[in-house]
């Protein structure tokens, strides 16, 4: 009864013609603000947001850790390539977003980042949501540009926090790689992607490798082999919206046969020698393609070096690079 009358409430308030205009207004509003500034959130964010008891009990649960293989120096900004993109990408979110006193206790001075689709920050509310709990940032290119080409200086006015590197990681393998994401398969989409390249040498930003094992153990989805309906119908949604619609499947909150909580699952991001670049307002083809390679070979060889530490029967898990 109580459920209905709230939901006849409900219909009541947005049903009427005051209350459209209003969701109108606030639309456009959102839509000139991102159009003019790309929904920027300059320094760290709301830190309450993003380093609290909450963030680091979801760490524990999975757990999620961070590795150091090298220093990321604050007097440079850095692309981190990220891989593998998993259902959510749980590794690089909790690392760079959710729980980010971790980095900052192996990064200092380096402002982690995390960017996603453009269109999330076009969205009602959830714009507000990702932006100031999370502090993400969108990865259209003139966002990119704009996080990527900061000043590093002590002394700059945007700098007097304390920080003076940004550090932006990009899931490259986006929606596709999630299709192919299931337990025990790193299917990674990258021999095409090549525009984070590009954008590194336009902003002089290193190239940071970063590998995320245990990603795709977390979730599995229902069947969606190539050329199968469900593959099909969901390439075909995300070459019109950008999303994929996947149909994950994790454990129940209280049983762990079926449902959509993630699994008990440990995640390891490793985070790889940054890959120095020579900054160019019009990147090389060869040039691309040669910093292209070097990531390629760092993720393979970052694959076997620790594989056997971080994965269950090393011995069976292959890297497929698409």
């Amino acid at each position: 009864m109580y459920c209905t009358l709230f939901v006849h409430k409900l219909k009541t308030i947005f049903g009427s013609n005051l209350a459209r205009a209003l969701l109108l207004v606030y639309w456009t509003i959102i839509y000139l603000r991102h159009k003019l500034n790309v929904a920027r959130i300059d320094g760290n964010g709301c830190m309450l947001m993003r380093d609290n008891a909450i963030g680091r009990i979801y760490r524990r649960y999975f757990p999620v850790q961070l590795i150091k293989t090298a220093d990321l120096p604050p007097n440079k900004n850095y692309i981190i390539a990220s891989f593998p993109h998993g259902i959510l990408g749980t590794g690089i979110c909790m690392n760079m977003a959710f729980d980010i006193g971790v980095w900052f206790k192996l990064f200092p001075q380096v402002r982690p980042k995390v960017a996603t689709l453009d269109q999330h920050f076009y969205t009602p509310f959830l714009r507000h949501f990702i932006r100031w709990w999370w502090g993400l940032i969108s990865v259209s290119k003139e966002s990119l540009m704009y996080y990527l080409t900061k000043s590093n200086n002590p002394q700059h006015p945007d700098n007097r926090d304390g920080f003076t590197s940004n550090a932006v990681a990009i899931l490259v393998g986006g929606a596709q790689e999630a299709l192919d994401s299931n337990p025990g398969e790193y299917i990674l989409t990258l021999r095409k992607r090549k525009g984070f390249v590009k954008m590194a040498v336009r902003t002089g930003s290193a190239i940071v490798p970063s590998f995320s094992f245990g990603e795709v153990d977390i979730f599995q989805q229902v069947a969606n082999p190539p050329n199968s309906k469900l593959r099909n119908f969901q390439i075909a949604v995300k070459k019109r919206t950008g999303i994929a619609p996947l149909i994950p499947l994790g454990r129940d909150i209280f049983h762990y046969p079926f449902g959509v909580v993630p699994y008990r699952r440990p995640i390891t991001q490793v985070l790889g020698a940054p890959i120095e670049v020579v900054q160019s307002d019009d990147p090389d083809p060869a040039y691309v393609d040669e910093l292209h390679g070097k990531v390629i070979k760092a993720l393979e060889d970052m694959f076997e070096e620790y594989k056997g530490k971080y994965l269950k029967d090393p011995e069976t898990k292959q890297l497929i690079i698409n």
